[in-house]
């Protein structure tokens, strides 16, 4: 996503892609629709029958084995509007620990719990250690799913002396156009939950926490209802620190039910 270049140096990779630690065109910020339920006031004793029933996608950020692979990731791929490169390796903290495995706990954390709460889950990758898939094929993957709802799971590369998390929202491609209103409801629902973990909302990308972004492939060709969440900015050295936290992946995986639940019973 947009940052300065301070922040572009702080992505370990070359080419820009799904991710938020990518370069992209300069995003028109704005924020959700409102009027949207409460999430705090139902989701938090939300009943797991829920999600009995309910078809869950989980797209957890790049892979293990991107770095390896150039060959791969760097090709070009249809990203609904423009080609991009088909991933990222993602970017990583100032110690090293890297936006993959950050994006990997959180994601089968989530999907423990929501199995466990009646769902089927859809993960856009089954381990930490391969290669992609590339950012067309993860949105195919949880649209032939027919998802009720959807998550991107990553962290920000951005300056270091910026912070929080930031939800990224589609704006209309002509593929997403009618999932649109519903996933701007739905990352209303996050960013409230979100405020629970911990991280605070990030002053510096978009208004109030939301950042419409049309050259992103997971929000272009979704149709199921979708948000990119940035956890946090992982250059940041507090920032850093909840996210490398057992608990704080917990309090996120946690807090992204919790909106599902309350953008579910919306519906």
């Amino acid at each position: 996503m947009t940052r300065s270049a301070a922040a572009v140096a702080g992505c370990i990779v070359l080419a820009s892609a799904l991710t938020a630690c990518g370069p992209g065109r300069t995003p028109r910020q704005q924020p959700a629709a409102s009027g949207t339920p409460s999430a705090s006031a139902s989701a938090s004793s939300a009943p797991n029958d829920v999600f009995a029933g309910a078809v869950v996608g989980i797209d957890p950020g790049h892979n293990g084995g991107n770095a390896g692979a150039p060959e791969v990731i760097n090709e070009p791929v249809w990203n609904g509007r423009s080609k991009s490169p088909c991933n990222t390796t993602g970017t990583a903290t100032a110690d090293g620990y890297p936006e993959t495995d950050f994006t990997w706990a959180v994601a089968t954390k989530l999907a423990a719990d929501l199995r466990e709460s009646g769902a089927k889950v859809v993960m856009t990758r089954d381990s930490n250690d391969g290669v992609g898939p590339c950012i067309d094929e993860r949105a195919k993957i949880i649209n032939d799913a027919k998802a009720d709802v959807a998550i991107d799971i990553h962290a920000d590369g951005a300056a270091e002396t910026e912070r929080g998390y930031s939800l990224l929202i589609p704006v209309p491609s002509g593929t997403n156009d009618e999932i649109v209103q519903p996933s701007r409801r739905y990352a209303e629902l996050l960013r409230t939950e979100m405020r629970r973990t911990g991280m605070p909302l990030a002053s510096y990308l978009g208004e109030g926490g939301f950042v419409e972004r049309d050259d992103l492939a997971g929000l272009n060709l979704t149709t199921v209802p979708q948000v990119l969440l940035e956890t946090g900015n992982m250059r940041n050295a507090e920032d850093a620190r909840l996210l490398k936290s057992d608990r704080f992946q917990e309090r996120t995986a946690a807090a992204i039910k919790r909106a599902m639940a309350a953008y579910l019973r919306s519906r």
